[in-house]
């Protein structure tokens, strides 16, 4: 990265970090391009040098919020990895608490900008990082069981709208629902034969 890439790319974080500052105090509706400027000490124009809108802000923060939770989530948990690649494959399940685990909580530690993203559907469900089981869990998974790729397309997005939706749902009532409740709630809709052994275990 050079030295303009490098600016233009701090002058982004600026701006990001404005953004979040903002949401914690009203709501996103009535956040203006003149306060986000200000507080973080850019013009106008330098705004729309990096955007056309506050929407396309607002998806760049959710965007770089969840490489940092994906950058975390690779470095921890290789033996998770090992388990999918060498398990059996009558071990193999799609969800489990030690990967749902760390994704809520940091859910919940970055909730003011998932409730933004919740309330505004078209840029959720547009974010294809919103929920990052796609390559960590599923694609391993399907490939183990030899699905085609055709197939797989219809699948992980079956599995990822019901996922997405229950952690909406979550995020709309301020995260309030202990996380393992919700994880328990994840599993039984993606496994309810599993989820039952583990309630009379």
């Amino acid at each position: 990265m050079n030295k303009s890439e490098s600016k233009y790319h701090n002058t982004a974080l600026l701006m990001n970090q404005a953004l979040v500052e903002l949401l914690n105090k009203k709501d996103f509706d009535y956040i203006t391009v003149k306060e986000i400027c200000a507080k973080a000490g850019v013009n106008r124009s330098t705004f729309y040098l990096h955007y056309e809108t506050i929407n396309d802000l607002l998806e760049e923060c959710l965007e770089n919020i969840n490489k940092r939770f994906l950058e975390h989530f690779d470095k921890n948990t290789a033996s998770f990895f090992e388990k999918i690649k060498n398990c059996s494959v009558d071990q193999l399940v799609f969800i489990t608490p030690e990967y749902l685990t760390p994704y809520l909580n940091f859910i919940k530690e970055n909730k003011v900008i998932h409730q933004v993203a919740v309330k505004h559907t078209a840029i959720m469900h547009s974010n294809e990082k919103f929920f990052a089981l796609n390559h960590h869990i599923f694609k391993p998974i399907f490939k183990r069981f030899g699905i085609d790729e055709k197939t797989e397309g219809y699948m992980i997005s079956y599995y990822l709208n019901g996922i997405t939706a229950i952690i909406g749902e979550w995020i709309k009532n301020d995260c309030k629902d202990e996380i393992s409740y919700i994880e328990n709630v994840i599993i039984a809709c993606v496994r309810p034969m599993s989820a039952k052994k583990e309630e009379n275990a």
